[in-house]
């Protein structure tokens, strides 16, 4: 059973079709969930900064005015909300170019209403536990790497004590490798780990963009890593 807090979420579906935005809407209207319909991704953009407490977002990529990726890169520079990609684009550069511009996951249509309410629950239960507690961590729920610390209660990164924004996704990334610091980890056990899914080589894509993103957020020079290292045929790990 879902909890309270997950059945009352605030969610944003954001797609230019008419009939695609009243479908989802009552998909998630009959599991209590508050809905905001956006046409495009300028009224997007104005119901996540107007309204207060959106919880996630779900965003097609074909929209006028402004398409999905400028919309998730601009959402990007000034909230952590989850965004879930919700789209017939389905080729692997579309994905790629989704989640280089920071989405937390990607669905293609059609898809089935439990696949679709899965991930949103999902999302959902990782954001409300990241925005809702504020008491102290304990020590066993740290990790702590130089001057970046892992908080695995609230989901949260802080690097020489400034917050970090990571997606989902690469928070995942991050804390299964810096929990098994020094061991070297395959594209393949890295996307089973993380994305629980059956591994394709079209994943390995998938695999660098997110690093490349952690690079670009953690690393003092991401041409130079010094955190997480790529060991040339074997893999990745965390020094």
């Amino acid at each position: 059973m879902e909890s309270s807090s997950i059945n009352h979420a605030r969610i944003i579906v954001a797609d230019d079709s008419s009939e695609i935005r009243e479908v989802v809407r009552l998909m998630l209207e009959n599991e209590g969930y508050e809905v905001f319909e956006a046409q495009d991704g300028d009224s997007t953009i104005r119901i996540l900064k107007e309204e207060k407490n959106i919880d996630l977002v779900v965003l097609d990529i074909m929209m006028p005015k402004k398409d999905g990726i400028e919309t998730c890169e601009e959402i990007r520079t000034f909230s952590n909300v989850p965004v879930l990609f919700l789209t017939a684009k389905s080729s692997d550069a579309d994905k790629i170019a989704a989640y280089q511009s920071g989405c937390d996951s990607f669905l293609t249509k059609p898809f089935t209403k439990d696949e679709l309410l899965l991930r949103i629950r999902s999302h959902l239960r990782r954001y409300r536990v990241y925005k809702g507690k504020e008491e102290s961590v304990p020590e066993n729920q740290k990790i702590t790497i130089d001057d970046i610390e892992i908080d695995l209660i609230h989901r949260s990164v802080t690097k020489s004590g400034e917050a970090v924004a990571l997606t989902d996704k690469e928070f995942s990334i991050l804390h299964f490798l810096g929990s098994r610091r020094g061991e070297i980890f395959s594209q393949q056990q890295i996307y089973e780990n993380v994305w629980k899914e059956q591994y394709l080589p079209a994943s390995n894509n998938t695999i660098m963009v997110h690093i490349l993103n952690l690079r670009k957020k953690l690393e003092e020079d991401p041409n130079n890593p010094k955190l997480i290292c790529t060991v040339w045929g074997k893999g990745y790990r965390i020094v």
